[in-house]
């Protein structure tokens, strides 16, 4: 006897799986499932009080002093985001950290970062 590759067995009863649930599914609650998954997924702005930004001050000042390769986690719409590199400076007026990744600079604001962790 031939079996077919979407049944399978739990207990007594044959089940399809999820293939017997795509015939009622309309694009837009594809859509709408795609949207959900991904509002869950998103994390709330870690609220960081005087001690934690009074430290992440320290750790970007000696991190520039000593020119040594750092993390930086910065939150911005809902997404940490994780980048490496050596803090090449601070512009205080426009409130941005500029850093170098493997020969590429980027500038990140001071605003949006959560974590810096000296590597070196």
């Amino acid at each position: 006897m031939k079996r077919n590759k979407y049944f399978k067995t739990v207990g007594d009863i044959k089940d399809r799986g999820r293939i017997k649930w795509t015939a009622l599914m309309l694009p837009e609650h594809v859509e709408m499932i795609r949207e959900w998954y991904a509002k869950d997924e998103q994390v709330p702005k870690p609220d960081l009080t005087e001690d934690d930004l009074q430290l992440l001050q320290e750790e970007m000042d000696i991190a520039l002093k000593r020119q040594c390769e750092v993390v930086i986690q910065s939150w911005k719409e809902g997404i940490i985001h994780e980048r490496r590199g050596t803090i090449e400076g601070i512009d205080v007026r426009s409130r941005m950290l500029i850093c170098v990744e493997s020969e590429k600079k980027y500038r990140l604001r001071i605003d949006e970062v959560v974590a810096i962790v000296m590597v070196d």
